[in-house]
C-alpha cells in the first residue's frame, strides 16, 4: 500500500505561485509506480490525499463545520485519484478507481473483495474519499485499506526532502537525527507526526509495518527492490 499526500501532486506554476495538480509530477509518480507493478511483479494499492485542493481542519479554522469542510476535502482525494489514474494508464498500467462515496459515473465503490480481485489481476488499485467520514485524516483509511486487502507493507512516501522519521523536523532543527527504525509504542508515546495516531494504533493491533520514505525519483522502487532507506516503524 502506497500512501501520498495531496501535497505530493502539486508543483510551481511559471510564475512562482503554486499549482495544485502538476502534471508532469503525476506523471512521474504515475510512471514509476508502473515500472515496480511491471518490472518488479509487485501488487501496487494507492491512497492519496487531498490536500493540495482542500484542508478540511484549516477550514474549520475559518469558521466551516469540520463534517461539511471534510466531506469537500473527500471530493478533492477524487479530483487526485482520477488524475493519477489517467497518468497511470497513459503509461500503459490498468487501474481502477474505488471510493468511499458513492459516484457511480466516475468509479467503482470500494468493495474489498473486489479490490483484492483487481489486483490479482494486475490493476494498481486507487482508493478514495478516505473511509467516507469526517474527522480523518487520510492516514487511518491508508492504515485500514491496507489490512482489508492483506498489505505486506504500508510506504508513506513523504514531500519535501524530507527522508524518514527523525528526532524533530529537519527543516527546522539542524540537529536532528534521523531514525533508522521505530517501535510503534514509541511511535504513539512519542506522537510522532508523520502519521496520524489512529493509523499507528491500527498497524500496530494488525502487525502492518509502515515505511517512511521519500517521494523521490527512483526511492519507490528502491524500498521494494529491498534497498534499506527511510524509517521502518513495526
Amino acid at each position: 500500500m502506497l500512501k501520498l499526500s495531496g501535497e505530493a501532486f502539486a508543483g510551481k506554476s511559471s510564475d512562482g505561485g503554486v499549482e495544485t495538480i502538476d502534471a508532469a509530477t503525476v506523471q512521474r509518480i504515475a510512471r514509476e509506480v508502473a515500472e515496480c507493478h511491471s518490472e518488479l511483479g509487485t501488487e501496487i494499492a494507492v491512497v492519496v490525499g487531498g490536500g493540495n485542493i482542500w484542508r478540511g481542519a484549516t477550514a474549520e479554522k475559518l469558521g466551516m463545520d469540520r463534517a461539511t469542510a471534510d466531506h469537500m476535502g473527500m471530493l478533492a482525494t477524487v479530483i487526485n485519484a482520477l488524475a493519477l489514474q489517467d497518468a497511470l494508464e497513459a503509461a500503459g498500467q490498468p487501474t481502477r478507481v474505488q471510493t468511499a462515496i458513492a459516484m457511480q459515473e466516475i468509479a467503482e465503490p470500494f468493495i474489498r473483495r473486489r479490490a483484492i480481485r483487481h489486483l490479482e489481476k494486475g490493476r494498481v488499485v486507487i482508493f478514495a474519499a478516505g473511509m467516507g467520514n469526517p474527522f480523518f485524516t487520510t492516514d487511518t483509511p491508508a492504515a485500514l485499506r491496507a489490512i482489508e486487502i492483506g498489505a505486506g507493507v504500508l510506504i508513506k512516501a513523504t514531500h519535501g526532502g524530507v527522508d524518514g522519521v527523525y528526532t524533530a523536523d529537519p527543516r527546522l532543527d539542524p540537529t536532528a537525527t534521523k531514525l533508522d527504525e521505530v517501535s510503534f509504542s514509541d511511535a504513539i508515546e512519542k506522537e510522532l507526526r508523520v502519521m496520524d495516531l489512529t493509523a499507528f494504533t491500527l498497524c500496530k493491533e494488525n502487525e502492518l509495518p509502515i515505511l517512511v520514505i521519500d517521494l523521490g525519483e527512483g526511492n519507490l522502487r528502491r524500498a521494494l527492490a529491498g534497498e534499506s532507506m527511510g524509517t521502518l516503524i513495526r
